[in-house]
């Protein structure tokens, strides 16, 4: 099994680069970022913030930011062939326990929209991995969401080990992760400083 797919699934292509419920455009999924080789994290999704996506602060409204970075997390389970056809085959998905979003420079309507992810750490059932959302032409950080996945069985409707090619694969980009210098918030805790 490859490590990483880099050109899209067909159906995964097709499903991404449909228009989106509520407006906007798909995804690229799972290309590995291009202009600079030296950096392992993963261009994982682009998108055009649709007008249906702002609200009446003339900015893209929270919920949107949480459906863009879904995108993102598909672009980045479909390149770990843990997509739409990996559920289908196995009837195992992934499910998100845990997701945690920063809100850092706002975006408005027509944005082009930029998704770099790493993998964090990762264990036989989990995956915690990180999304950095730039604005793809200004370069700034925009937002970030830090998130735990669980491998499911959709029968059991339980948690249950990757499969063992799926693990190594896993684990290898993990490897390929932990020089990384670990991105601020990671682990955040919210609350009022007093």
């Amino acid at each position: 099994m490859s490590l990483w797919a880099p050109t899209p699934v067909p159906l995964a292509e097709a499903l991404w680069n449909a228009p989106l419920a509520g407006g906007g455009v798909g995804c690229i999924v799972a290309a590995m970022i291009q202009d600079d080789q030296t950096d392992p994290r993963l261009e994982t999704c682009r998108l055009t913030v649709a007008p249906e996506w702002i609200d009446y602060n003339g900015h893209m409204n929270v919920g949107y930011y949480v459906v863009a970075f879904d995108r993102a997390s598909d672009g980045l389970f479909d390149g770990l062939n843990l997509g739409v056809d990996y559920r289908n085959a196995t009837d195992c998905s992934i499910f998100i326990a845990e997701a945690h979003v920063t809100y850092d420079q706002e975006v408005a309507e027509g944005a082009p929209l930029r998704f770099m992810t790493r993998i964090l750490d990762a264990d036989a059932k989990r995956i915690h991995y990180f999304h950095e959302m730039y604005h793809a032409e200004e370069g700034y950080l925009a937002a970030t969401n830090e998130l735990m996945a669980l491998h499911v069985d959709l029968n059991a409707r339980r948690v249950c080990p990757f499969p063992d090619s799926h693990a190594s694969a896993i684990a290898a980009l993990t490897d390929q992760h932990a020089g990384l210098v670990r991105p601020k918030g990671v682990g955040r805790v919210m609350g009022i400083k007093r």
